[in-house]
């Protein structure tokens, strides 16, 4: 059965002439139950009824591997329908990696900008190998964006950034499925917070799909920067960014005045994580609850535990943890966290001996 992308599911939503829909079937993300990983953060009673119930929002299972392919859909479908042929963005590698899939798709031409060195190898191999122009340049993000915006300025291309208004309009589909498959609303939604789009747009996803419903009230809504890259919670730029969690790291965000309405609107809060953090839970949710995901998605769990901690949760919240990005985003960091084989004579004997069978 042919499964539509989320521009046919949610027209209404977002209106574009059929003919000029670009879609790779990106949406109808799995929300897991995370029980095992619940009672690791909040205690035995984790998996209850009475305790705090957690779910994982899988955008890691999106076409490219990212939720960005939510925004790219509708962002390139609109730029077709505008008349564009040539695409561009500046990225630390998620959104090249689907402005990259969804251009071929299109037939358009891609170009990227990423901060040289500063890029996981699974990303940058997704651009390279759907074919855009690729170019690192001497800096970080923030300078790589600013040069996008001016190529937009001067009409040579159409930035599918988050600083697109369709990016976001996408992106806010996240929150119309969490909503359909809980048969309600989280109590609570917790994101990694990098250019702060993706908080942006999941709150304006829940205004929209839950307005006229005086019977539900909306989420809190709770973003996580990497401690080394938390301009928002900082309250300043930070000029030189530096986190493991390379899809956050990110000192200017674009969307900060959105990430602040978010916050501030719905009574919830913006903190930052740190890399120790964000490492302890990004194995902790691959090895309680099976899923792998890039280090940048555990930010939103690292930020719950921290909170957990707090007591800011109570019996019966709904929990919902998106997590960005999968895993094979970021092979080398899991390689580096991880116990290395073990190495043995291919002896029966030997190897019962090391696994201690």
């Amino acid at each position: 059965m042919r499964m539509p992308g989320i521009i046919e599911r949610y027209h209404r939503f977002l209106p574009i002439e059929p003919k000029f829909i670009v879609t790779l079937q990106e949406g109808n993300t799995p929300l897991l139950p995370a029980p095992r990983l619940a009672r690791s953060i909040f205690g035995e009673g984790g998996a209850q009824r009475t305790a705090p119930l957690l779910y994982l929002k899988l955008e890691g299972l999106n076409p490219t591997g990212s939720f960005k392919d939510r925004g790219m859909t509708y962002a390139v479908s609109k730029a077709l329908e505008e008349g564009s042929d040539s695409l561009i963005c500046a990225s630390t590698g998620n959104t090249s990696a689907s402005a990259a899939a969804y251009g071929a798709r299109a037939g358009m031409k891609v170009s990227i900008l990423i901060p040289k060195g500063k890029i996981a190898k699974g990303k940058l191999a997704q651009a390279m190998i759907y074919g855009a122009n690729i170019v690192a340049i001497r800096g970080n993000f923030d300078q790589a964006l600013l040069i996008v915006r001016e190529i937009q300025k001067m009409k040579l291309a159409t930035v599918v950034n988050s600083v697109n208004p369709y990016r976001l309009e996408g992106q806010k589909t996240a929150a119309f499925e969490i909503c359909e498959q809980l048969g309600t609303v989280p109590t609570y939604h917790a994101l990694p917070v990098g250019n702060a789009g993706n908080i942006t747009a999941t709150w304006r996803g829940y205004r929209e799909w839950l307005a006229g419903r005086s019977d539900l009230t909306l989420p809190k809504m709770l973003g996580f920067e990497a401690a080394g890259a938390a301009p928002i919670v900082l309250g300043r730029i930070v000029k030189s960014p530096e986190t493991v969690a390379s899809a956050i790291r990110i000192g200017n965000p674009a969307s900060w005045k959105g990430a602040l309405a978010a916050r501030d609107e719905s009574g919830g809060l913006i903190d930052k994580v740190s890399d120790r953090e964000i490492l302890e839970a990004y194995r902790s949710i691959a090895r309680w609850e099976g899923y792998f995901c890039e280090p940048a998605s555990a930010a939103s769990v690292a930020g719950i535990k921290k909170y957990a901690k707090k007591n800011l949760f109570k019996a019966g919240d709904v929990i919902v943890c998106t997590l960005t990005g999968h895993g094979l985003k970021d092979p080398d960091t899991a390689i580096c966290v991880s116990k290395p084989p073990l190495v043995v004579s291919p002896e029966i004997e030997k190897i019962r001996k090391v696994l201690k069978l």
